[in-house]
């Protein structure tokens, strides 16, 4: 009998690897998948939606072939949809409405890959937050301090990985929502570049290319090779990105070689850096060095007040947009009680903006991409925190009409970095390096060329030998 505690702990490779040689069967992982979600669950509030009956019949009939055959897998309420299973979108306007006509491309694939998808992950209303507490669902904790988050948008993907219920996760990311759950829960989270993977059959893209799918992950080369097995455009995409040279399970198994790599830790949003994070920052600075890279003191020249303004109003227009997308497709008027107060405020300031500020701020984000871009010219790759503070206390975000300074600040400390690769459509990494005074896990992020995911997943797998993060275990 398998020691099912010892084999969630291990990495989505290893756990295909066991199936394949039949040291444990499918059903038996996936019973013990369901049993964690069962028991740990009622604490993280990571899983909103069970799919039990869906897995075992799944579970039952796979393509052995296949490279993650087996191996249980959860998805993010969010974009991403499967045929048949309740979508909320972590809004009460979808909650008990909205059952999914259809797989999306990226979910279709994710089972071609032999993932068993066994439930779907607690998000913010429609990912707007860096925090996963929306009404509609409670707030999802974090494993390593239940009365911290996990971060957003993605949080719950993140929580349930951290917490050793599944070894990886889908998430999405439009303006951090992988990487700043993979550093609140100590994870690998690569924001692929943008296009990489599909959003079809419903999206052609969402916010004009800011957002993007993949997942987070425990160990580099699950990301790499779940990266391999989604990654491509779909027929009809408006765009796509440069196909790799080779597999990205082959980069994570590959010496990066002697990089540039420029190093800055100064958010975009102004706000103060935390002096665990600032220590954790220098730490992985002499670390790079250690291990034979190049490190030089810099950053990209941008006018980071047009960019974040730019960045505001487009996703305001993200946010009114994914109001009027829903609306639609459900024949319902949106009303201000069916949304969060925030959420709302945002809904009506996109229908004050014209389209012409829209196409405005889609132009000058476009000027910060090639500004950035240039930079890249002379740099490999670009080193910052992922956020300025370690992991917040839930209701850190909460909506406050009298304290609008306050709660942008917060959010400021989260998207301070990760924004830009957004922005630009490049790919970042945050790499659970550091760890506070508290013990609370602190991601550094590493931002690449656009395209050159290889790059980013040869350095994250050398760190990942340096500084192993693996083994690490969550207070839970």
């Amino acid at each position: 009998m398998a020691n099912f505690d010892e084999v969630l702990a291990r990495d989505a490779t290893d756990q295909a690897a066991l199936i394949r040689q039949r040291d444990i069967a499918p059903v038996e992982l996936l019973e013990a998948v369901l049993a964690r979600i069962e028991a740990l669950n009622p604490k993280l509030n990571a899983v909103i939606t069970r799919m039990d009956d869906e897995s075992r019949v799944r579970a039952a009939s796979l393509d052995a072939a296949a490279p993650f055959a087996g191996v249980p897998f959860l998805l993010k309420d969010l974009v991403a949809e499967y045929g048949g299973v309740a979508l909320s979108e972590g809004s009460n306007f979808l909650k008990g409405r909205v059952v999914s006509a259809h797989d999306s491309t990226l979910v279709a694939r994710l089972k071609q890959a032999g993932l068993v998808i066994c439930g779907k992950t607690n998000t913010p209303e429609f990912g707007l937050l860096p925090t996963t507490e929306p009404e509609a669902f409670g707030p999802t904790r974090n494993p390593w301090d239940l009365g911290r988050t996990p971060g957003g948008s993605s949080g719950g993907s993140a929580a349930a990985v951290a917490a050793r219920i599944v070894a990886m996760a889908h998430a999405n990311d439009g303006g951090g929502s992988i990487r700043i759950p993979a550093a609140c829960c100590g994870l690998f989270g690569l924001k692929p570049t943008r296009a990489r993977n599909p959003l079809g059959p419903d999206y052609g893209d969402a916010g004009s290319g800011m957002a993007v799918e993949h997942a987070v992950t425990r160990s580099v080369r699950d990301s790499a090779a779940l990266l391999d097995a989604t990654a491509g455009p779909a027929p009809g995409d408006p765009y796509w990105a440069p196909p790799p040279a080779g597999s990205f399970a082959a980069a994570a198994g590959r010496d990066p070689g002697r990089l540039r790599i420029a190093v800055s830790a100064t958010p975009s949003t102004g706000v103060s850096l935390h002096p665990d994070v600032r220590a954790g920052f220098d730490a992985t600075v002499a670390l790079l060095a250690e291990l034979g890279h190049e490190v030089v003191e810099a950053e990209p020249e941008y006018d980071r007040l047009a960019m974040l303004k730019a960045f505001a109003r487009t996703w305001t227009g993200f946010a009114s947009w994914a109001i009027k997308d829903w609306a639609r497709r459900m024949g319902r008027e949106p009303t201000e009680g069916d949304f969060e107060a925030n959420t709302w405020r945002m809904y009506r300031n996109g229908e004050r903006m014209s389209g012409g500020d829209y196409l405005l701020a889609i132009q000058d984000l476009q000027a910060v991409s090639r500004q950035v871009a240039a930079f890249f010219l002379d740099y490999d790759c670009w080193l910052t925190p992922t956020i300025a503070v370690p992991p917040a206390p839930l209701g850190y975000f909460a909506w406050d009409e009298g304290q609008r300074d306050r709660f942008l600040q917060h959010v400021g400390e989260y998207s301070g970095f990760t924004a830009i690769a957004n922005a630009t459509g490049q790919p970042a990494m945050s790499v659970p390096l550091q760890w506070s005074e508290a013990g609370l896990p602190i991601g550094m992020q590493v931002i690449g060329r656009f395209g050159d995911e290889a790059t980013l997943f040869s350095l994250a797998a050398q760190l990942e030998q340096a500084r192993p993060w693996a083994d690490r275990l969550p207070k839970l």
